[in-house]
């Protein structure tokens, strides 16, 4: 095998972050897609998208397009034709779409985004040759022909657990909401710990109410502070409890000067989020804030306001498989060629697609200091090593 940068990076130069291709050549590679493509012609692609789901979902979903549309114009030497699908809101809409565009000669779908659409979507074209790479970040739809593009608990409890404990914070103390989504945190931060060699000194969890937070923070903050625990990893959104534990905690007696307070979700959204007292000097891990400011201003130039959120996560697909495309590789579609250890550079940083269905993303640390974020360990470029 012969390691080779992608042609699609060219366009990109006047970036700080050149988006594109870091792979090895599939070598006897068993194909996902189906066979070879003819990448001498536009080669067809499938955005399923929540377009009728309601204001929020038709923000979202023009946003994700407009990305793919400004990573399109970025490849050097390759054609891709676009199709667009509604999903709604609903896994039967996507399952359809998902059908109708295979029928339509789709030979990647992009999306859905929701985890039971794009479960839905990936199940409708099983066993037809086709990957769905899904904007969800629910690594439970993951794997088969379906890969999850959205940055994964995993992946951000392992990158702040490994900080931690390289900070000396190895023994770390876990609150999470008596919920599945949160409990599905605890367990990625238990798996972040052990994997970075730490120790989980213990956890509590609370009843997913303003009442159920309030009423168990003593009990956490003594349970807390008689497990000497070095940094408290809070499953939490600033949507939900985390604005709470932030404030009460400390008045329950955690010193957040001894004891470090870690997010696994975004701190900075909203930004507003930035002012609360109870989060100064807070842990958490975001994707390249270099990266994603450069993306954020190039998009608003051409479309006239600021993207989604996670409209990155539309130009980082369409620059992953289009970079395959030029790659030279026969069966760019393949799993071999998808899943190849060194990954792809995309406006989010670098990241990489695992052979189980998930992914793993070079994230930032960053701290928020005097109502700013700051970035405390940078992102990595690159990766080492192969993906499992």
């Amino acid at each position: 095998m012969v390691a080779f940068l992608s042609k699609g990076r060219k366009a990109l130069r006047r970036w700080t972050g050149v988006v594109g291709l870091l792979a090895l050549a599939a070598c006897d590679a068993p194909v996902l897609s189906g066979g070879f493509l003819d990448t001498t012609r536009a080669v067809p692609v499938a955005l399923l998208v929540p377009q009728s789901s309601g204001a929020d979902g038709a923000v979202l979903a023009q946003s994700l397009e407009n990305a793919a549309r400004l990573a399109m114009a970025d490849l050097d030497g390759v054609e891709i034709d676009l199709r667009v699908y509604d999903t709604g809101a609903r896994p039967d809409m996507a399952a359809a779409a998902a059908d109708q565009a295979v029928r339509d000669g789709a030979r990647v779908i992009l999306g859905p985004v929701f985890a039971e659409a794009a479960s839905a979507a990936g199940n409708a074209v099983s066993g037809r040759g086709v990957p769905v790479l899904a904007f969800s970040n629910n690594p439970d739809i993951a794997g088969g022909n379906v890969f999850v593009l959205g940055t994964t608990f995993d992946t951000v409890a392992r990158r702040l657990a490994r900080y931690s404990i390289a900070q000396g914070r190895d023994d770390i103390f876990i609150v999470h909401a008596q919920s599945p989504a949160e409990e599905i945190g605890r367990d990625a931060v238990a798996r972040g710990v052990a994997a970075g060699g730490g120790q989980v000194s213990g956890t509590a969890s609370f009843a997913l109410s303003q009442e159920g937070v309030i009423e168990a923070i003593p009990q956490i903050a003594d349970t807390a502070r008689l497990s000497g625990a070095e940094a408290l990893f809070m499953t939490s959104g600033t949507a939900g409890a985390l604005p709470f534990l932030a404030d009460l905690l400390p008045e329950n007696g955690i010193d957040p000067e001894e004891v470090q307070f870690i997010g696994l979700q975004r701190l900075d959204i909203p930004s507003t989020a930035l002012t609360l007292s109870g989060l100064q000097n807070a842990w958490f891990a975001l994707p390249d804030p270099g990266l994603i400011g450069q993306f954020t201003s190039r998009y608003a130039a051409n479309f006239g306001g600021p993207p989604h959120p996670n409209a990155y996560l539309g130009y980082d697909a369409v620059a992953a498989i289009g970079a395959l495309f030029a790659s030279d590789t026969p069966n760019p579609l393949s799993s071999a060629a998808l899943t190849q250890g060194s990954g792809f550079a995309g406006v989010g940083g670098v990241f990489r697609l695992l052979s189980d269905g998930t992914n793993e993303r070079g994230l930032a640390v960053a701290q928020i200091q005097n109502q700013q974020v700051i970035v405390i360990d940078p992102a990595p470029r690159s990766f080492g090593g192969a993906g499992s």
